[in-house]
């Protein structure tokens, strides 16, 4: 279903072929983000997927890349991580060489004018504003700057306001050049094409010519971390998340951490969802949440509940921690969250977008191809004591870290 051709400058073309659809996604991941930065130059990566939009060759302006998809009835957008950057354009399967077409035009050929650089800063600038204005997005970034610390992988994605008015047009093409290399870069195409009709379609469009070496993002160094940090905002409900650092993407526990997130708080028959929304009416929403990285990963129950019971929610969250940790689950409780998983991997499974991101990550991070099936037997392979094993590894009282956010003072939260 799957293949892979390394092209002579060591771009990686990638396709997977779905015969059900007349959709095609043209999909390139960028091995660059956030921890790939300095302080000086923290928010470029995201700085410069805005810009690869502003013109190029053959679309020289926003518009005229809008109206290059539009005209075919397609969708395109972009996306900044900590470890990657990707652009896509999803189309109907005759204008696959248009998706081609517009990303490769913007990656090749960016002209990077002076002016769009400059209107572009107000953009960000303005969404900076925006994510600082919303509460659950801001604490789930103080989360993370909370427990990673001052270092890259803790900054935000969009960078201090001071570095996106300041960063010179030198600076941005520089990076560009640095990290823009082919061989960090997987060119995916998903659809009902063959992979020699991919490759052709990669091959005529991505004539990636500059060299250089893959860019290495700065090791991750465990930091001690407060335990408690509070927002002081008015705001209609407190937001909240409550984790630890976890398993990077490697590691051999990551699956079995994986399925006990799903079975704390993974859809509405979760843990979490029935003990502190269902049952205690505390909260409008509640989930857990495992992030992975190279080095490091973090795992959080988060949630949106009453000003006047954030107390009586945390303490519904820490119980539902300390059961799993002390009584061996069901087996049926283990088997629905495999099931869970098993059947949200299938369904993404039916979209070529799902499946390009999908494979495009897997290439860019392992280098390598996971089957459906091998992704089913990973998740199957998870037992009763792992789930245990697990709980107690990570859910450990003294490695908990709190950010929330609402209209509190510190001795009102007790944590």
């Amino acid at each position: 279903m799957y293949d892979k051709t390394v092209l002579p400058n060591g771009l990686r073309v990638i396709s997977a072929t779905l015969p059900h659809t007349e959709v095609v996604t043209v999909l390139v991941l960028v091995g660059t983000g956030s921890r790939f930065e300095t302080i000086d130059i923290n928010g470029i990566s995201h700085f410069l997927e805005h810009l690869f939009f502003k013109g190029a060759k053959r679309y020289p302006d926003t518009k005229a890349v809008s109206e290059a998809v539009d005209s075919v009835g397609g969708e395109f957008n972009a996306f900044t991580g900590k470890d990657y950057t990707g652009y896509y354009v999803r189309v109907a399967k005759e204008h696959a060489s248009v998706a081609c077409d517009v990303i490769s035009d913007m990656l090749l050929h960016a002209t990077f004018k002076p002016e769009e650089i400059e209107r572009e800063r107000g953009v960000i600038l303005e969404e900076i504003n925006m994510y600082e204005d919303n509460p659950q997005s801001k604490i789930a970034e103080d989360f993370e700057r909370q427990v990673f610390g001052d270092q890259p992988l803790g900054w935000s994605i969009a960078g201090p306001k001071d570095v996106i008015r300041q960063v010179s047009r030198d600076i941005i093409i520089d990076y560009r050049a640095r990290t823009y290399v082919p061989q960090n870069i997987v060119v995916t195409i998903t659809g009902p094409l063959s992979h020699q009709e991919s490759l052709k379609l990669a091959t005529e469009y991505f004539q990636f010519t500059n060299d250089g070496e893959i860019p290495q993002s700065a090791k991750f160094v465990p930091q001690e971390f407060s335990r408690k940090h509070i927002v002081e905002r008015k705001t209609e409900q407190a937001h909240f998340w409550l984790g630890t650092r976890a398993y990077d993407r490697n590691h051999p526990d990551r699956h079995a951490l994986k399925v006990l997130g799903t079975i704390l708080g993974g859809g509405m028959s979760s843990r979490l969802f029935l003990s502190v929304r269902e049952r205690q009416g505390l909260c409008y929403y509640i989930a857990a949440n495992y992030d992975r990285y190279a080095d490091t990963g973090s795992f959080a129950a988060y949630a949106g509940v009453d000003l006047t019971r954030v107390n009586q929610a945390l303490r519904a969250i820490e119980q539902e921690f300390t059961h799993i940790c002390e009584e061996t689950i069901p087996e049926t409780e283990l088997n629905k969250a495999k099931s869970y998983i098993k059947g949200k991997l299938v369904m993404s499974m039916e979209d070529s977008e799902s499946v390009a991101n999908m494979i495009a990550h897997q290439q860019l991070f392992h280098d390598r191809f996971y089957t459906l099936d091998e992704q089913k037997e990973h998740v199957d392979s998870v037992s009763v004591q792992d789930i245990q094993r697990v709980a107690r590894d990570i859910l450990k009282p003294e490695n908990m870290a709190l950010s929330i956010i609402g209209p509190f003072k510190d001795e009102q939260i007790q944590f």
